[in-house]
C-alpha cells in the first residue's frame, strides 16, 4: 500500500505561484510514476501532469505546459508540481497519483482509471 498526501494548496491571486507538494508513505515510490490531476466543480477529473519513475521525462497537459514543472524526489518519497502564472481556470483540487509501472514498456498513463493509488487532495484557488 502506498499512502499519498498532498500539501501546499491555498488562494493565489492571478499571476502568482503555488508548490504543491506530495509525500508518500508505506513503500516507496521509487518504482511508481506519479501523476497530478485536478478536478473543479461540475467536471470530471483531468490529466495535469506526470513523471516517470526516475524522474527522466515529465508529460503535461496543453492547458499547462509552459506553466507547471512536476519534479520529484526519490530520496524524500515527495514530488512536486511548481505551478507558475495561475489563472482562475486552475481553480480547483489536485490530486496526487501513483501507478506501478509492470513493465519497462509501459507508458505512462494519463487517465485517473489507470492509477493505483491516490491521496485525498488540496484545493487551490486562483482569483481574478
Amino acid at each position: 500500500q502506498v499512502q499519498l498526501v498532498e500539501s501546499g494548496g491555498g488562494l493565489v491571486q492571478t499571476g502568482g505561484s503555488l508548490r504543491l507538494s506530495c509525500a508518500a508513505s508505506g513503500r516507496t515510490v521509487s518504482s511508481y510514476a506519479m501523476g497530478w490531476f485536478r478536478q473543479a466543480p461540475g467536471k470530471e477529473r483531468e490529466f495535469v501532469a506526470a513523471i516517470t519513475w526516475r524522474g527522466l521525462s515529465t508529460y503535461y497537459a496543453d492547458s499547462v505546459k509552459g506553466r507547471f514543472t512536476f519534479s520529484r524526489d526519490n530520496a524524500k518519497n515527495t514530488v512536486y508540481l511548481q505551478m507558475n502564472r495561475l489563472k482562475p481556470e486552475d481553480t480547483a483540487v489536485y490530486y496526487c497519483a501513483a501507478v506501478l509501472m509492470r513493465s519497462v514498456t509501459m507508458t505512462v498513463p494519463r487517465v485517473p482509471r489507470e492509477y493505483d493509488y491516490w491521496g485525498q487532495g488540496t484545493q487551490v484557488t486562483v482569483s481574478s
